[in-house]
């Protein structure tokens, strides 16, 4: 880790000793170490040290410019690189890649950082090699890390202090198996570093604070890959229709309410697997793979993204799996005020069943 920590610290100097003219930014560098959460007794072979590592970050700053700024009382936007040693041969080590977004409480001294992107594991599972490793079925990995901070800026010129707790989540979303997951709890401590002598004034602006919409119609198509957890089950494609109106109550937020059609490929294997192996369930083998959802959401508007949160009860639900509920929460990008983007996670519970990438229409 002393090597890739060098390497940064080499390209943060250089960053830092070209900047003249005035960039609204900085960086932070964060060691942190702590413990392997117990989330699943199946991965207590997997839980033997602390782990440890750091989180190196570039920020920009807001000052409101735009309306979504003052909203959200002033957030940074920026991306993160992390190193985690999980000191566990079998589990390896995970470089990570984030987006993230940085809000303030408390007078701007207390700031909540929210990242998503994608890990590499250097040691998943494989069956001949490494069958130990229950936690993570392939390679890449999508990963999430919050980061709840004490911080104080400019103590000593542009160099800053901050110091609280991360959590560090990698899985790969059920897209191959086995998929356990790894959640680290873990402290950290950091450096910050301002790259212009002061901060711009923040903007106040004017608007309404009194903003709605009438009620909008929204139908989706969500699709990607997943494998039950089953291993060597195989990856199948999955297709999802979705249909669902909305009604925006201000600047921030909108609720929802819909219906969800599943076509879940993995779940027709999965049938028959369950005929084969376990006769006590009494099953045809040729049961309905479809699933019909009814879900009420909330949606969260932050400049041209939005992140949406829905809790959904199957309607339609002729096999038993994982129970009758269903979470999705993900993010949207609007590419105008009709067509969007979106990447969201389906889950039941803490147990992930894919990752959805879908395109849809606003009317």
């Amino acid at each position: 880790m002393k090597q890739y920590l060098s390497y940064f610290l080499c390209l943060f100097t250089s960053l830092v000793f070209s900047q003249e003219d005035r960039t609204n930014s900085y960086f932070d560098i964060n060691y942190f170490k702590g413990n392997i959460a117990r989330h699943n007794d199946d991965i207590l072979h997997l839980i033997d040290g602390h782990p440890s590592g750091f989180i190196a970050s570039w920020n920009k700053k807001t000052f409101g410019k735009k309306a979504w700024q003052e909203r959200y009382g002033y957030p940074d936007y920026g991306v993160s690189f992390a190193y985690q040693d999980l000191k566990n041969d079998i589990l390896g080590d995970t470089y990570s890649l984030y987006g993230h977004a940085n809000f303030y409480f408390f007078k701007r001294n207390i700031i909540l950082r929210i990242g998503q992107g994608l890990s590499y594991s250097t040691n998943p599972y494989d069956r001949d090699t490494n069958f130990r490793n229950i936690a993570y079925g392939s390679r890449v990995l999508s990963s999430t890390y919050l980061m709840l901070n004490y911080k104080k800026e400019r103590l000593f010129n542009r160099i800053g202090l901050q110091a609280g707790l991360s959590l560090i989540h990698n899985s790969n979303a059920n897209v191959k198996a086995p998929n356990t997951s790894i959640n680290s709890i873990t402290f950290n401590v950091g450096l910050t570093y301002n790259t212009d002598e002061t901060d711009t004034d923040f903007i106040q602006s004017e608007e309404d604070k009194k903003f709605t919409q009438p009620i909008k119609f929204n139908a989706v198509f969500r699709s990607g890959i997943n494998e039950s957890d089953v291993i060597g089950s195989g990856q199948f494609p999955f297709y999802i229709f979705s249909f669902y109106a909305d009604k925006r109550i201000n600047h921030k937020s909108a609720f929802q309410l819909g219906t969800d059609v599943f076509y879940s490929n993995f779940l027709k294997e999965y049938i028959r697997y369950r005929f084969v192996a376990f006769p006590e369930d009494e099953l045809e083998g040729n049961e309905d793979f479809k699933r019909v959802g009814v879900f009420a959401g909330h949606e969260l508007f932050i400049s041209k993204f939005s992140v949406v949160t829905q809790y959904g009860y199957y309607v339609y639900y002729p096999f038993d799996f994982e129970g009758r509920t269903y979470i999705r929460i993900g993010l949207k990008h609007y590419f105008n005020d009709k067509i969007f983007a979106a990447m969201t996670l389906k889950s039941h519970a803490a147990k992930a069943e894919a990752v959805e990438f879908g395109i849809g229409i606003r009317l």
